[in-house]
């Protein structure tokens, strides 16, 4: 009998039994199911047994966290089950089968977006800075920009030109590669076609509207005697690009299958390639531009109408609940397509209002709850990662926990949305969310939109405050009894007694104080130190395995952060459980999705059992090598057993990042 058979015999039970069970597989935390009938699967059920840490379901597959035991427990479900494991991605692929045709086109975009947002990120910030320098004239400059008095910032502003340019003017580039990549085409071909859309040689996009027919057919087309193709650059473009790259891919995978390989390394990327080209410039391209042209003329139309309001009020509503389904994933395309047409977005405002109000309620429930320190070490956190952006944190880790902060929220970015329409408020640029967002906004509409934000913090802590005083939507007040923790960092530990007092039995507290146990965790890794809500991973962003952060390593040398012994080391080196002699049991899981390279780029001569100490080299891995295969290096540090822990303190984790070195203190447990 195995370690996990009574346990792995109740969740087989619970996801319906060997005949719902269309395929499961497992990576270093978590059991991966495809179910025949997802609804069969009975949660209250499953969060009952013991060896279960949470469950969510992700791209069509039920996910049940497990922890550094999961290897251990597969092999006894297997055992009991009869159910052979496959690969993760013959999993996902199985996986699809569950989801709807909306809901694979949504995934779809946020696989191909995914990659590029750094990207966004960074160009979105380079042009607001460019954006204040340039386009907000300044008081104490009598009226003037700063670009116009400084020779030193207008330089500096030309310059920035150049990767904002890089970013955006050519992002069909990277919006080409990243679908090739997606579908399993040969990547660098796909660079090339985006080439082919943004080369020099077209007329740039900007320009088109600007330019004659008459003049296009002279001087910007190919003749060929009988028919002319027109020279168009599409530039800022989404959709020409996306439908260029998927067309490639499945020409490409055509001719792969018929060509014969001894000389498919010659006339597969012609014959793939060249009609895509060509494709896209007579037909696919012209029909992208009308598509993303019609779509940002019905967004813009709407967000600009005498029902504005209206629009403004439900999107900046429903934008949080968006996020929850990954439909959010799609309004990117849109804002893109609406700074390509138009110079300017009405849409991204509301998307940064929305960040915001998510981390003001949850600062309302910092204030309601003040004093839970270990609920302060998550919500904390939370309103710093939504306030720059990055709301999955507040909304998985707290709103939706308590339902009427979300609700809060959606209220006050509702309101700050209707405002914002009604006020005609617009970004030159996107990617910059929560309070960072207003480098975004227009020069003129800076004080306008700073009123949005106001209303975006303040509603939502007020209704969130009301809705937990009143009852309304509040189906869980508090958190639950918590022991105190004295000033010198002692834990009260409650001890009741039977007490006969005047002939009745009552629960009498006493309480004695113990000494914490105390445990340091260092830095297993050289890097960039971040919190844990910077994971790309929502299983760890959320905190679901347990509370820890996130190196993005510049080293790739693994080291030991205690003393203890490795309790689990997966097969393929990517990621490796570690018990501490005071019982503090931590997963650290080198990058994202890195178990599909099967053991690539990574060593180690470790055997699980080993005894380590602080600093011992565990693993070693090449950043480059995995960084080229398309995999996100963030390295998550759990610590899986927080529960048992009154505190832990992962405060040394800034949102903004910090440069780390191996073996300096990053969490503290007690």
């Amino acid at each position: 009998m195995g370690k996990f058979t009574n346990d792995a015999t109740d969740l087989l039970k619970a996801v319906g039994g060997k005949e719902n069970v269309s395929a499961v597989s497992h990576c270093a935390t978590r059991m991966r199911f495809v179910l025949n009938d997802p609804k069969l699967a009975d949660e209250k059920k499953i969060e009952t047994i013991s060896a279960v840490k949470g469950m969510f379901t992700n791209a069509g597959q039920f996910q049940v966290i497990i922890g550094n035991d999961v290897s251990t427990f597969f092999n006894d479900f297997s055992a009991v089950s009869g159910i052979e494991g496959i690969s993760k991605d013959a999993a996902k692929s199985i996986a699809k089968k569950n989801q709807n045709p909306v809901q694979r086109l949504v995934t779809l975009l946020a696989e191909i977006f995914t990659p590029i947002l750094p990207a966004i990120i960074v160009g979105g910030l380079i042009l607001g800075f460019r954006n204040i320098l340039e386009g907000v004239p300044m008081g104490f400059l009598d009226g003037q920009t700063i670009t116009q008095v400084s020779t030193f910032w207008n330089g500096v502003n030309g310059f920035l030109w150049l990767p904002g340019e890089a970013i955006f003017h050519f992002l069909p580039v990277g919006i080409a590669w990243s679908v090739v990549k997606k579908m399993g085409g040969t990547q660098i071909l796909g660079i090339v076609l985006g080439i082919t859309l943004v080369s020099p040689q077209l007329l740039n996009a900007y320009a088109v509207n600007g330019t004659s027919a008459a003049d296009i057919l002279a001087n910007w087309s190919w003749d060929f005697g009988f028919f002319s193709i027109d020279k168009i650059g599409y530039q800022a473009q989404v959709i020409p690009a996306m439908l260029a790259a998927f067309l490639f891919v499945y020409l490409e995978r055509f001719f792969r299958k018929h060509i014969p390989e001894s000389i498919s390394m010659i006339f597969v990327p012609f014959l793939s390639l060249v009609p895509t080209i060509i494709a896209a410039h007579v037909i696919l391209g012209p029909l992208g531009w009308k598509i993303g042209t019609g779509i940002s003329f019905v967004v813009n139309t709407g967000l600009t109408s005498s029902f504005n309001w209206l629009f403004g009020a439900l999107f900046g509503a429903l934008y949080a609940p968006l996020v929850i389904t990954g439909l959010h994933h799609t309004t990117l395309a849109i804002d893109a397509q609406l700074i390509a047409d138009f110079g300017s977005t009405n849409l991204w405002p509301m998307i940064c209002l929305s960040n915001i109000a998510q981390g003001a309620a949850v600062l309302a429930i910092v204030i309601a709850h003040k004093g839970d320190k270990r609920e302060e070490s998550v919500s904390v956190p939370s309103v710093i990662s939504a306030w720059l952006g990055v709301t999955e944190p507040a909304m998985f880790g707290i709103n939706l926990k308590y339902m009427f902060p979300f609700i809060a929220a959606m209220c006050g970015s509702g309101i700050a949305g209707l405002l914002t329409t009604l006020m005609g408020v617009r970004a030159n640029a996107i990617g910059v969310g929560g309070l960072p967002g207003i480098l975004a906004i227009r020069g003129q509409d800076y004080g306008k939109f700073a009123l949005c934000m106001l209303i975006a913090i303040v509603v939502p802590i007020i209704l969130t405050l009301l809705f937990r005083r009143i009852g309304l939507f509040n189906k869980i007040d508090k958190i639950g009894e918590k022991l105190p923790i004295f000033d010198d960092g002692k834990v009260a530990i409650s001890a009741y007694e039977n007490v006969a007092i005047e002939g009745n039995s009552n629960n009498v507290a006493t309480t004695e104080v113990c000494e914490p146990i105390i445990t340091d965790i260092c830095a297993p890794l050289t890097g960039t130190l971040r919190p844990l809500g910077a994971a790309k991973d929502p299983a760890f962003a959320e905190g679901i395995m347990g509370k820890g952060v996130v190196i993005e390593p510049s080293v790739g040398k693994l080291y030991a952060p205690f003393d203890g012994e490795v309790a689990m080391l997966f097969p393929t080196l990517h990621a490796i459980g570690l018990l501490s002699n005071t019982g503090v049991e931590t997963l650290i899981h080198i990058g994202i999705d890195t178990v599909q390279l099967d053991g690539k780029n990574f060593s180690s001569s470790l055997v699980q059992g080993d005894k380590i100490k602080k600093g011992d080299l565990l693993i070693e891995f090449d950043i480059d090598a995995i960084k080229k295969a398309g995999y996100e290096i963030g390295t998550p540090i759990i610590i899986t057993n927080s529960g048992d822990y009154n505190n832990v303190d992962t405060s040394a984790a800034k949102a903004e990042g910090s440069a780390i070195k191996a073996g300096e203190l990053i969490i503290t447990t007690r």
